[in-house]
C-alpha cells in the first residue's frame, strides 16, 4: 500500500467517526428536547418558561385636537388576549373553562368551543403560565365585553383569575389625510413622531413608557411577569391646535381643484387669523403619478423666489424713507429695458407707458419698480437690507413646529452679491423665502404694522389640566409706521380693485392683496413659461379678519398669458375667502332688532309657539307669539292661536312637514306628501270630523 492510499483510508475512517458522533449528538438533542423530563416537566417547557426579559410597554399617545375639539389624531387600542391557566383554583377552573371556550369561539369564530376549552385544559395540565388564546387582537368594544367573562372578570376585592388583555396602540386620523403633513405621522417601529406636530411635540405626546419583566413566548408574544406600578405606562398629553377642520377642508378642496385644472406640480394654502397669528388651515399637495398627496410641507419648508409679492417690501422701504410719492409719475416706456446687462421685462406686452408709482404696484411693473429703487436705494443697498431685516423677512417666523426653513436673502456682505442683485431683489428674485414667512409679513401689514408670530398650538393638556398655554406673540416694535402701513393697505386694495387681481373683486366683501409670478430656475437658468404663482392678501380689506396665501407651482397650459398668478393663484384665494365668509357668521353685520315681520310667500305662516320664541330670541325678531301652543300669523303681522282639537282634522297649512306629520300621525291619519317645502294645501278640510286611519294628502310648496 503506497502512502497516498494510506492517507485516503485514514481520512475515510475519520469521516465515518465524525458522522457517527454528529448523529449521536443530534439524537441526544432530540431526546432531551422532546422526551427527557426533569422533575416531571419537559425541558422544552422549562426553557420556554425561563425566557424572561426586560421590556418596554408603550404609553398611550396623547390626542391632537382641532380648534373646535374635533379629533385630528388619536390612538386606538387593540388587545392581545392571553390567559395564565394556573391562577384559577381547581373548582373555579373546572366550572368555568367550558363557558370560556364558548365565549372565545363566538368572538373569534375560528375554532369550536371544545377546541378552546381543551387548549386551556392542556396548558393547565402542563403548568404553563401563559397561553395565547388567539393571534387576532380584539378591539376596545370587544375588550369591554371580555372583562365580564370568566377568568377575566375582576372587582375591588377579587382580581382577574388569569385573564390578560395587553394593549397595543395604533394611530388613527378621523379625517383621513386632511392636513396630514401638518399633523404628522409616526415611525412604525419606534412609535416616535416623524414629521409635523407629532414630531414637534414628541416628548409631550408620547407620555412615559413602562419598563418591567416580561415572559417571551413562542411567536414573540410577551406576557408581563407582574402587574406592579413599573408596568403601568403614563399616558401622553393632548395638543389643542388652532386648525379649523372646516377651513382646512375649504383650503384643500380649492387647492386640489386648481392643481388638477392646471396639472400643476404642487401648491399650498395657509389661512391665518390677523390679530392672533392663529393658523386656521395649512394645506400642502404634491403631484405623485396621477394624484395629489401631502408628502411635503411646502408652506413651512418650500423656499423659493417669491416674485412680485416681494414688491410690497420694496414699496414700504421707499415709503418709510419718504423717497417716493405714490402719485409721482414713472416712465416705464415699452415695459422692457436693460440695466448692467440684466434684462428687465414687464408681463404686459408693450408696457404701460408713463404711470404713477401707485400704478407701478397695481400693474406689477418690474421696470417701474427698478426705476423707483434706482432713484434712492441703489446707492444705499445696506439701508434697503436693513429694512428687510426690520420687516422680519430674513429670519424664520419661529412657529412652534419643526421643519421651518431659514430664509436666504442676499446682502452686500454675502458671497454672490453682484451689481444687479439689488435690482433682482426689488421684484422678488435672488432670494429663497417660504410661503409662511411671506404671509406673516403681509399679515403684519393687515395688522397695522404689528408683526404676530404664527401659532398652531394653543394648549397642552393632561386630562383637563392645562400644562402649557401659548399666547399670541406680538413683536414690541412695529415693522413700519402706521402711515406706511395705511398706504401699503391702499396699494394692496388697488391691486384687487383695478390691478392684476381685479377679476376677484366682488360686491359682497372686500379683498386686498398682491399677485406674484416668478420664473422658475431649470438647469441654472430662469425659464419663460415655467412659473411659481402666488397670491397673498387678507379679507375683509376694511376690517382684516383673515390673511391667506395661495400657491400654485408650475401650472401648465397652452397660453402662457393664462399661467400668471392673477389667472391661477388669485381665484384659489377668492374661492377660499368666499367659503370662509359664508361660514364664519362673526364676519357678518348683525341683524338690527325690530326690522323683521313674519311673512310667507303665500301669506300663511304657522308653527309652535315655543319654537318661534327660540327663533325670535336668536335672530332678534321683534314680533313673538304671545299665546301658547300652535299659532298662525295674521296679515297684520301678529300671531293668533290656532285650535287643534283632538277629535277634529287639524289645520296644518303653513307648517313645516315635520310639524304637520306630528299633528296628523298622532291623530291616526295616514299621510301622503307631494312636493317640497311647507304645507300649502291639505286634502281633508281643517275642522272636519276625525276618523282614524283615514288617508290625507299634503301639498307642499
Amino acid at each position: 500500500m503506497n502512502i497516498k492510499q494510506d492517507i485516503l483510508q485514514r481520512a475515510s475512517h475519520v469521516t465515518y467517526i465524525v458522522i457517527v458522533l454528529a448523529a449521536c449528538v443530534i439524537g441526544r438533542l432530540v431526546y432531551v428536547q422532546y422526551f427527557q423530563t426533569f422533575k416531571g416537566k419537559f425541558w422544552r417547557d422549562r426553557v420556554a418558561a425561563a425566557v424572561i426579559q426586560r421590556d418596554t410597554i408603550r404609553a398611550m399617545r396623547g390626542n391632537i385636537y382641532a380648534s373646535d375639539g374635533s379629533l385630528l389624531a388619536t390612538s386606538l387600542p387593540t388587545y392581545v388576549v392571553g390567559l395564565d391557566p394556573t391562577v384559577a383554583k381547581p373548582d373555579y377552573f373546572t366550572k368555568k373553562v367550558d363557558s370560556l371556550g364558548i365565549l372565545l369561539s363566538r368572538i373569534f369564530r375560528d375554532r369550536s368551543a371544545q377546541d378552546y376549552a381543551d387548549m386551556v385544559r392542556d396548558a393547565r395540565a402542563r403548568k404553563r403560565r401563559y397561553v395565547l388564546l388567539n393571534r387576532r387582537r380584539v378591539t376596545f368594544q370587544e375588550r369591554q365585553m371580555m372583562i365580564k367573562w370568566p377568568f377575566f372578570r375582576s372587582s375591588v376585592k377579587v382580581a382577574a383569575r388569569g385573564g390578560v388583555l395587553r394593549p397595543h396602540y395604533e394611530r388613527y386620523h378621523p379625517f383621513g389625510n386632511m392636513a396630514k403633513r401638518t399633523i404628522g405621522d409616526l415611525d412604525a417601529k419606534t412609535g416616535r413622531g416623524l414629521i409635523g406636530l407629532e414630531a414637534s411635540f414628541q416628548q409631550r405626546l408620547a407620555g412615559k413608557n413602562a419598563v418591567g419583566l416580561v415572559e417571551v413566548l413562542a411567536g414573540g408574544i410577551r406576557k408581563p411577569v407582574n402587574d406592579g406600578p413599573d408596568m403601568k405606562p403614563e399616558s401622553g398629553m393632548d395638543l389643542y391646535t388652532t386648525i379649523d377642520v372646516n377651513f382646512q377642508d375649504m383650503a384643500e378642496t380649492a387647492l386640489r381643484s386648481a392643481l388638477e385644472k392646471y396639472n400643476a406640480a404642487k401648491g399650498c394654502v395657509i389661512v391665518m387669523e390677523v390679530a392672533t397669528g392663529e393658523i386656521k388651515a395649512m394645506a400642502n399637495l404634491t403631484r405623485k403619478k396621477d394624484q395629489y398627496v401631502e408628502n411635503f410641507n411646502h408652506a413651512l419648508a418650500g423656499r423659493t423666489d417669491p416674485g412680485s409679492t416681494f414688491k410690497l417690501a420694496t414699496m414700504m422701504a421707499l415709503m418709510e424713507e419718504k423717497a417716493i410719492s405714490l402719485d409721482q409719475m414713472v416712465a416705464t416706456g415699452g415695459g422692457s429695458m436693460t440695466y448692467n446687462g440684466l434684462g428687465i421685462h414687464d408681463a404686459k406686452r408693450g408696457g404701460a407707458g408713463t404711470i404713477t408709482a401707485r400704478q407701478v404696484f397695481e400693474k406689477s411693473s418690474n421696470v417701474g419698480t427698478h426705476l423707483l429703487m434706482r432713484s434712492y436705494f441703489y446707492k444705499r443697498p445696506d439701508l434697503y437690507c436693513q429694512y428687510l431685516r426690520r420687516f422680519r423677512l430674513t429670519q424664520p417666523t419661529g412657529i412652534h413646529m419643526k421643519g421651518e426653513a431659514t430664509p436666504v436673502v442676499r446682502n452686500p456682505d454675502m458671497k454672490g452679491w453682484s451689481k444687479v442683485s439689488l435690482t433682482s431683489m426689488s421684484y422678488g428674485y435672488e432670494m429663497q423665502i417660504t410661503p409662511l414667512q411671506m404671509l406673516t409679513f403681509y399679515n403684519a401689514v393687515a395688522n397695522d404694522g404689528k408683526w404676530v408670530r404664527p401659532m398652531i398650538v394653543k394648549q397642552i393638556k393632561k386630562a383637563e389640566e392645562v400644562v402649557e398655554e401659548f399666547k399670541p406673540y406680538v413683536v414690541p416694535e412695529p415693522i413700519c409706521s402706521r402711515e406706511t402701513a395705511r398706504k401699503a393697505r391702499e396699494l394692496l386694495r388697488g391691486v384687487v380693485k383695478k390691478g392684476t387681481a381685479r377679476h376677484i373683486d366682488n360686491p359682497y366683501y372686500t379683498i386686498a392683496g398682491k399677485t406674484g409670478t416668478a420664473q422658475k430656475i431649470i438647469n441654472g437658468r430662469y425659464q419663460v413659461g415655467k412659473y411659481y404663482t402666488s397670491f397673498i392678501g387678507y379679507f375683509p380689506a376694511d376690517r382684516p379678519k383673515y390673511s391667506c396665501i395661495t400657491v400654485v407651482d408650475s401650472p401648465q397650459g397652452d397660453n402662457i398669458d393664462l399661467l400668471y398668478a392673477g389667472a391661477v393663484a388669485a381665484p384659489v384665494f377668492r374661492e377660499v375667502a368666499d367659503r370662509i365668509v359664508a361660514y364664519d357668521v362673526r364676519m357678518h353685520a348683525p341683524i338690527r332688532p325690530g326690522s323683521q315681520q313674519p311673512s310667507s310667500s303665500d301669506g300663511l305662516l304657522a308653527g309652535y309657539s315655543d319654537d318661534l320664541h327660540t327663533i325670535s330670541a336668536v335672530l332678534n325678531l321683534k314680533s313673538e307669539p304671545s299665546t301658547e301652543g300652535w299659532v298662525e300669523a295674521t296679515p297684520a303681522g301678529r300671531w293668533k292661536s290656532r285650535p287643534t282639537r283632538t277629535d277634529r282634522v287639524p289645520d296644518v297649512r303653513g307648517l313645516t312637514l315635520r310639524d304637520a306629520l306630528f299633528l296628523l300621525e298622532n291623530r291616526g291619519l295616514r299621510v301622503a306628501v307631494e312636493g317640497q317645502g311647507k304645507v300649502k294645501n291639505q286634502s281633508l278640510e281643517p275642522g272636519a270630523q276625525l276618523v282614524a286611519n283615514t288617508p290625507i294628502t299634503l301639498t307642499l310648496n
